[in-house]
């Protein structure tokens, strides 16, 4: 199966990101701590060399991979003859099951949490910053992203769904967009939602260390790392060592995983052996 049209995913994820930002001007759920415009614009440089990553390293592997996959019926679809909505269904679910442990992986492993820290030290959280991701961390998702596709089992079709549905779920949930707190509670049964994504982003270690889901809530339920119980308004978004917007800037972030790593979860006025 031929994956699904660009003409048909570019629309769809123009369109939500465009209602996000709009939605959560009107109905923000933080405070903003850098101006909105330079803030998108930088995120969204950022975004723009992840997709052109994506496109010219990414896709020219992945792709012809999951057609191999499909003529050769590899994986876990292959195995059990699975077809259709059904093959459809396994593939999102196991998708987004093992992209809950490679995201415990960029937080756990030195040289992925350089590249991943980029994503972290926005000191705002809103749609923009779903999308405000290191290159080189997409680069190293590559061979990750393989070993799903082989060993899943997705087609081209089912992979090009799971990147629509990621897309539009990291959106959301990195969005600045204040839900009432009873329709958010019914969404967060099932997908991770504003509040409970902005809790991994607070500046505290241990409150980043859980919520690592990024499509089904469910992962986080079933291996104890959820936590749901932090009011939004006593979370300060960022990493301890980036407190400075000015000292943000796009070269900055960009040469990140390349300098001498900063002792990321230490304020500037703490002792230097106050954290490890």
């Amino acid at each position: 199966m031929n994956p699904i049209s660009p003409w048909i995913t570019a629309p769809l994820a123009l369109s939500a990101f465009l209602l996000l930002v709009w939605l959560e001007r009107r109905l923000p759920l933080r405070k903003r701590v850098e101006m909105a415009l330079p803030h998108q614009a930088r995120n969204l440089v950022l975004a723009g060399l992840g997709a052109l990553t994506t496109i010219l390293i990414e896709a020219p592997l992945i792709q012809p991979l999951a057609r191999l996959v499909e003529e050769r019926h590899w994986g876990i679809s292959g195995l059990f003859g699975l077809h259709g909505t059904v093959a459809a269904l396994v593939a999102l679910v196991l998708m987004d099951y093992t992209f809950y442990v490679w995201h415990i992986l960029m937080h756990r492993v030195p040289v992925l949490w350089r590249f991943h820290a980029v994503h972290h030290v926005d000191l705002d959280l809103d749609t923009s910053t779903a999308l405000r991701f290191h290159c080189g961390e997409i680069l190293l998702s590559v061979p990750w992203r393989a070993a799903q596709v082989l060993i899943i089992g997705l087609n081209p079709w089912t992979f090009s769904l799971w990147q629509v549905w990621f897309l539009l779920c990291i959106m959301y949930h990195h969005s600045n967009l204040r839900l009432p707190i009873r329709w958010e509670a019914l969404l967060n049964r099932l997908l991770v939602t504003p509040r409970m994504h902005g809790i991994h982003h607070s500046n505290i270690e241990a409150e980043t260390n859980s919520n690592w889901s990024s499509g089904l809530s469910c992962w986080d339920l079933l291996h104890g790392t959820l936590r749901l119980n932090i009011p939004q308004e006593k979370i300060e978004i960022g990493l301890p060592g980036f407190q400075d917007a000015d000292a943000l800037g796009l070269p900055v972030i960009l040469a990140l995983p390349f300098r001498e790593q900063p002792n990321y979860w230490r304020f500037p006025d703490e002792p230097e052996n106050s954290k490890s």
